[in-house]
């Protein structure tokens, strides 16, 4: 089986879903983002496990890596009902910066697991 690039994962599901695919929702990234193969090292969020490391990087690495932030909350504020553009952008911020501290909590012990998912259920819910 072909690895998936690190990057882009969620731009290829909403590809995907814009060509007749599977459909992308809210609550749906937000469940994939923390299946097992996505939240246990050497297979999972890449933004996660790199993020220290990027902070560290040179220039054009970092500004790749703002890119595909910037690329993922546009894409999760774009899930998210209503017309508040402002509002959904506050939320894909919390949304997004609640699943990378869930995959390091994850990485930490796997006693967090549960508390992490059910932080994530209320996360939906907002």
């Amino acid at each position: 089986m072909r690895q998936q690039p690190p990057f882009g994962a969620w731009k290829r599901q909403r590809a995907a879903d814009a060509s007749g695919g599977p459909p992308l929702s809210y609550a749906k990234l937000i469940d994939d983002y923390l299946n097992e193969a996505h939240r246990d090292p050497g297979t999972g969020c890449a933004v996660s496990a790199l993020a220290a490391e990027i902070a560290r990087s040179d220039k054009r690495t970092r500004a790749l890596a703002c890119e595909e932030i910037r690329n993922n909350l546009q894409l999760i504020a774009g899930l998210l009902p209503g017309k508040d553009e402002r509002a959904a952008r506050s939320k894909a911020i919390l949304t997004y910066s609640a699943q990378l501290d869930a995959v390091r909590f994850r990485q930490l012990s796997q006693r967090f697991s549960e508390t992490v998912h059910a932080g994530l259920v209320i996360v939906k819910l907002l």
